[in-house]
């Protein structure tokens, strides 16, 4: 029952959030560009436009209007790109999933790591240094991070590309070996960025988890029986404090999505991102409801999921929620 409960406010969520996407954006100043730069102030075009695209009636109609093709699954045409949302976010897609996935690798990976090894050496210097550094790189905004290391690395001493994510000459397809890793090339520098702010996150929350593990009976009963402060971060605190690791995980999505709408601008990577921010500038409402839409149902997804494995992993959460 707390599992249909949860759906059901998580589709209520995702249809609140599209609602007021839909709303701001007819409320915001400007109209849409409809269509490229060099025709786009051609009144008889626009005009056309206008009556083509459903513009030039009341907001309520509209919206019913939209409503009534979201449920068949249609998406709309883009105002820009004059082609089918669906298809533009199908290019798009991949290349955030990528970026997402790879940022995220770096994340944990990074974060469970220096978690771990703070919460062993608590209160020795490396924690007090660990400690600062996280601190510092969990303040500092994704897009001003994403502009150092791009001028550092890339601009100055040239170890990586700047925009793009594969040589259009070289390798417009991934077809071979070297095209691989020109593809893992373009893409170090925008995951890392991604990947370092949320791995100074993920350590805090790690170590925060552990160290309020750590004053449990049964972990004083281990240091009494003699185990090793080894044993006893990795075997004892570390398996009981991954339950918030769970939690974690499923907020990272919200995360991810957000930065990456700066990080795909910043260094010029053709996913969701870069063409929502795109779509915004030109107040093109296809787009921009679709990428709001995809966006909140992939949180509201990655919550229910955490919700989900801490379920199983933890019975009486469910118990709890059932009552």
């Amino acid at each position: 029952m707390w599992l249909v409960r949860r759906v059901a406010a998580s589709v209520a969520i995702v249809f609140l959030v599209v609602t007021l996407t839909f709303i701001l954006m007819d409320l915001a100043p400007g109209k849409p560009l409809l269509g490229p730069p060099e025709v786009v102030n051609d009144p008889v075009r626009d005009s056309v436009l206008t009556e083509q695209f459903g513009l030039n009636g009341p907001l309520h109609i509209r919206y019913f209007r939209y409503l009534g093709q979201l449920s068949r699954g249609n998406l709309g045409e883009s105002f820009g790109l004059r082609r089918p949302v669906a298809d533009a976010l199908a290019e798009a897609i991949p290349n955030t999933l990528l970026l997402a996935g790879a940022a995220l690798l770096i994340d944990f990976l990074m974060g469970l790591g220096l978690g771990v090894y703070q919460a062993w050496r608590v209160h020795r210097l490396p924690d007090v240094v660990l400690s600062n550094v996280t601190l510092f790189l969990y303040s500092v905004p994704t897009f001003w991070l994403g502009l150092i290391l791009l001028l550092l690395f890339g601009e100055w001493l040239g170890w990586f590309p700047i925009a793009g994510m594969s040589d259009p000459i070289l390798c417009p397809s991934v077809s071979s070996f070297y095209c691989v890793m020109d593809r893992l090339w373009h893409l170090a520098l925008p995951a890392a960025t991604l990947g370092f702010v949320g791995a100074a996150g993920t350590a805090r929350f790690q170590r925060a988890a552990m160290l309020e593990v750590s004053a449990q009976d049964y972990i004083r009963t281990a240091r009494a029986k003699g185990a090793s402060e080894r044993r006893v971060v990795l075997r004892h605190q570390l398996r009981n404090a991954l339950l918030s690791f769970i939690t974690l995980f499923g907020l990272a999505f919200p995360f991810l999505l957000t930065g990456s709408v700066l990080i795909e601008t910043t260094f010029a990577w053709p996913g969701m991102g870069r063409l929502a921010t795109d779509a915004i500038l030109r107040r093109d409402f296809p787009v921009v409801n679709a990428a709001v839409l995809l966006a909140s149902t992939l949180v509201v997804t990655g919550s229910l999921l955490a919700d989900v494995l801490l379920a199983a992993v933890d019975p009486r959460l469910r118990v709890r929620g059932t009552a």
